[in-house]
């Protein structure tokens, strides 16, 4: 594991050595290990990025943090330390207390994450209730502001619609919602935006990160979006199989990868060329990281699938005839969220 840039914080929430595993298949008594000896800490108001490619163990880390681990899987060593508390050793009635009020999260899935038998106002109404002490028409007021804040249209009619009725990403802000409206220390996001278009993604994103401005809200991010990292995020844990590979600020990581899996995570995301560059060129710039010459394949074979024009003509012959939507010029070519954010936060 590589680690760098470590800071003297007083961390308010901190893994050590922290291992979950599964029975094998053998039926032999023998476990995996999913997590394996992951050990990290969260400071207030801090933003840590968790990423890694799927089954790398990010989301049984995060479940493991709420004691949330599925069976037959258990916890089979480690420490988990929320302000000084071990988690691990509190019991179960005092746990539910934590999850929700001082921890809270937001799960990948919210079509299996709310229950289908009660109204979402019910829903965000009750976690107000449990953890706030809220009641009646307070904890139904908090609720709506909870939706409003959410960028949800029209929050006094939507807290009486149940989930089958909103659309995903309506679903993913009420699930936002929920875990924001509790106030937690910890907010443990599992990819939180998922299902959100690019502007209301930005507004949830500035919404989590204002909290933590404000009450030194922690945040947890897991993602796959390396632009979301890029923007939002401090430091960056990169996971691996069940461990961590690398820890580092977010500039550095991105400028500076220090693990091999890192570089290779980093230069699998395309990447087009600056504008004006020498198109046999993948060095033209610092912050390409040799992304160019792949995302030069990969956007000639998506144009070749829907252009017909493009299939038969060379970039040099394209003629005035020829659709505009069809011309891949070097200088027109689309620069995905992701890519732009990273290049802004390495060239910076």
């Amino acid at each position: 594991m590589t680690t760098t840039n470590t800071d003297n914080t007083e961390p308010l929430l901190s893994l050590e050595n922290l291992s979950v595993a599964f029975p094998s298949r053998s039926g032999k008594g023998e476990l995996v290990r999913v997590v394996d000896g992951v050990s990290l800490t969260l400071a207030r108001g801090e933003t840590l990025g968790v990423v890694g490619e799927s089954g790398s163990g990010k989301s049984m880390t995060a479940l493991s943090l709420l004691r949330l681990v599925p069976e037959p899987g258990r916890i089979v060593e480690g420490r988990i330390t929320l302000d000084g508390q071990n988690l691990l050793a509190l019991p179960e009635k005092a746990m539910r207390n934590v999850r929700g009020g001082r921890i809270a999260m937001i799960f990948q899935d919210p079509m299996t994450s709310l229950n289908p038998v009660f109204t979402v106002g019910e829903q965000i109404a009750e976690a107000v209730r449990v953890h706030r002490g809220l009641k009646g028409k307070a904890a139904k007021n908090e609720a709506i502001e909870a939706l409003r804040r959410v960028q949800i249209a029209l929050p006094e009619r939507r807290i009486r619609q149940y989930p089958h009725e909103l659309s995903g990403g309506m679903r993913q802000r009420v699930m936002i919602a929920m875990a924001l409206a509790c106030e937690p220390d910890v907010l443990l996001a599992d990819e939180p935006t998922t299902a959100l278009d690019v502007t209301v993604q930005a507004q949830i994103l500035a919404l989590i990160a204002r909290l933590g401005r404000e009450t030194g809200m922690a945040v947890l991010l897991i993602t796959h979006d390396l632009g979301v990292v890029a923007e939002t995020c401090d430091r960056v844990v990169v996971l691996y199989a069940g461990q961590v590979m690398e820890t580092a600020d977010a500039r550095t990581l991105f400028a500076l990868p220090a693990h091999p899996y890192t570089q290779g995570l980093l230069a699998s995301l395309p990447e087009s060329a600056p504008a004006g560059a020498d198109s046999g060129s993948e060095a033209s710039s610092p912050c390409v990281y040799g992304w160019a010459g792949r995302a030069k394949s990969v956007r000639a074979s998506a144009v070749s699938m829907t252009c017909p024009a493009y299939r038969t003509t060379t970039r040099s012959q394209v003629s005035a005839t020829t659709p505009k939507s069809c011309v891949m010029s070097r200088t027109a070519m689309p620069v995905s969220r992701p890519s732009r954010a990273i290049r802004a936060r390495i060239c910076a």
